[in-house]
């Protein structure tokens, strides 16, 4: 079965009525269907993957702790290769790519000559940039922590050399899945991940087996082996390389006859250079800042260290037991733990229709056809409330629960859960926000516009590294973690009010009342449903330390419990309300369940 129709099927996306956004239901059923069914089988590959790599994560933080040392310093080794990879190259594939792709598509060749350049082209690129960061690990890890031991730095930059070849992969990952997405292939990039995870999860179940699990308390440095370090970073490369390469099977069942060619005059790569270079640029300020933030994060890993001892020597935090105190400080493990947990219902709900929507946009406005392009943005953005809204709430009153299933299995894992609860709260708030910014900025790319994208990220980059800094005068280095999350959420309020007038100024209005009208609803839905959780969560002691508190295994069962109370109160309200893009996110379910339509 095709998981889209082909990248050169022509679509007719629903027009406005006075707005310029219509309801979806008067898109033409062919489109409807093929994007239900693309995006269906996406989120299901993004699900799959994010389960996996909970599963993964949580395993790690029993391996290596979630507030501990060694976690923060792994975190840091294993995460740059990601940011640097997004720095050098990221925004150019996933987005700058596809419309260069889907117009070589129109060739009589389908695009063959040129993806087969363009692949070679951003082979050659990444490995060399790839062979130069991996020789200059050691000053890279000095220039990206804070105030870490030469202890601390040695054992980074260990890690850091299994870790960074995985910026090559990570870019070959990238490109393949830009040429499958350009032909309509969308389920092979979003399920190749789930190979990455199996392997990860695999090399934490044989470092546990070798080494077992983490005990709070000790010199986790000192007793730390050349073992440990090649089976944890190398594993993690091994599951990069596995996702990349699994990636070539669907690239050679699209019979491009794809091969390595030199030579690139005549590919238009100037003009994609232009479009590429604001990409850059904005991909460059982002980074640059999740770079800087990690660092400034960084500084709570050595702080972490000189507060549990002054546990034991007066002071406020005499009395108090000193791994406990340490534990309950969060750095970069528990910081991205927090918003892996957040950007989950984005990754599912939100990036896998907005993949399919991003297509349907480059034609429309290829074709000049705006109005259309703006029901498929009120469209999306309609649609994405229904899940991003519960969401929200569902994560504010599972926040403990949620901390605790990643606070590991020592003794002071409640103390981890705690903190990474408390992150939870902070970035949750701002969860609808992000994905509503991040698939208005898509109608900007979709027009090749990547200059106005640009200037928004640059400013908000300045904005994050201006605040971020100059609040990290005043406040404690433990406590950076709770000032990031709070800034990263007031400013993803900022950027979606940015990009909703920018939007407006440059295309028209997106039926944004119809828009606001549904997330109001839903958000009175959510918030019901979510008191109705929270009474279910206190009963069962989770906000008294009780038995959502005790493991892992009692922290899920709390988390499932609650959540289908909520998710059966939540699902009526919004029925009882007759809102009509309930239709459209059960759609896919319901023609596959009889009992769920009515």
């Amino acid at each position: 079965m095709k998981e889209n129709t082909p990248a050169t099927t022509p679509d007719t996306p629903d027009r406005g009525q006075g707005t310029g956004a219509s309801d979806a239901g008067t898109a033409p059923a062919a489109v409807r269907e093929s994007t239900a069914r693309a995006s269906a089988i996406m989120a299901a590959g993004t699900l799959v993957s994010r389960i996996l790599g909970f599963i993964r994560t949580a395993l790690l933080a029993v391996a290596i702790g979630s507030t501990a040392m060694a976690a923060d310093i792994f975190e840091s080794a294993n995460t740059i290769p990601n940011i640097i990879y997004m720095l050098l190259a990221g925004g150019v594939f996933n987005v700058v790519l596809v419309p260069q792709l889907i117009k070589a598509a129109r060739a009589p060749d389908r695009g063959s000559d040129y993806t087969s350049r363009l692949i070679t082209l951003a082979v050659l690129v990444m490995a060399g940039a790839t062979a130069v960061i991996t020789l200059a690990a050691a000053p890279i890890m000095v220039a990206l922590t804070s105030n870490w031991s030469e202890p601390m730095l040695a054992l980074g930059t260990a890690f850091a050399l299994w870790t960074f070849p995985q910026i090559f992969f990570y870019g070959v990952y990238a490109v393949i899945g830009q040429v499958l997405n350009a032909n309509g292939r969308f389920g092979a990039y979003m399920w190749a991940p789930v190979a990455n995870n199996v392997v990860a999860i695999g090399v934490i179940g044989l470092y546990l087996v070798m080494f077992g699990s983490y005990q709070a308390g000790g010199d986790q440095l000192a007793a730390w082996s050349t073992a440990q370090t090649v089976l944890l970073a190398g594993g993690h490369t091994l599951g990069i390389v596995v996702q990349a390469l699994i990636l070539f099977v669907p690239l050679s069942r699209l019979g491009l006859g794809l091969r390595p060619r030199f030579g690139w005059r005549g590919m238009g790569l100037r003009s994609t250079g232009r479009l590429a270079g604001y990409t850059l640029v904005t991909m460059m300020a982002g980074n640059v800042i999740n770079l800087l933030v990690a660092r400034l994060v960084s500084g709570a890993t050595e702080a972490r260290d000189s507060i549990g001892e002054a546990a034991g020597a007066g002071g406020p935090f005499e009395g108090l037991d000193p791994a406990a105190v340490e534990a309950s400080i969060p750095g970069l493990y528990a910081l991205n733990t927090a918003q892996l947990i957040t950007v989950l219902p984005h990754s599912v709900f939100v990036l896998s229709l907005a993949t399919v929507l991003f297509n349907q946009l480059t034609r429309s406005l290829h074709r000049d056809d705006v109005p259309g392009a703006l029901a498929t943005v009120s469209r999306g953005l309609r649609s994405f409330a229904v899940p991003m809204m519960f969401a929200m709430v569902a994560i504010l009153v599972l926040a403990g629960p949620l901390g605790r299933i990643f606070g590991g299995s020592s003794a002071t894992a409640t103390a981890s859960g705690v903190a990474i609860g408390q992150l939870l709260i902070l970035l949750a708030l701002g969860m609808p926000f992000r994905s509503a910014h991040i698939y208005l900025t898509r109608l900007f790319y979709a027009s090749e516009n990547a200059r106005i994208p640009m200037f928004v990220q640059v400013g908000i980059a300045a904005c994050t590294l201006v605040i971020a800094y100059a609040a990290s005068i005043f406040m404690p280095a433990w406590s950076m973690a709770y000032l990031m999350v709070s800034v990263f959420t007031l400013l993803h309020v900022v950027q979606f009010v940015w990009m909703h007038v920018l939007v407006r100024r440059h295309y028209g209005d997106y039926g944004s009342g119809q828009v606001l009208d549904t997330y109001i609803r839903t958000g009175v839905a959510a918030l019901v449903a979510g008191a109705a959780g929270a009474l279910v969560l206190w009963l069962m002691g989770g906000y008294s330390g009780g038995f959502p508190w005790v493991s892992i295994i009692t922290s899920l069962v709390s988390c499932a419990v609650v959540g289908v109370v909520m998710s059966v109160v939540y699902f009526l309200l919004l029925r009882a309300m007759r809102l009509p893009e309930l239709a459209d996110f059960l759609g896919p379910l319901a023609r596959r369940i009889p009992g769920l339509a009515r």
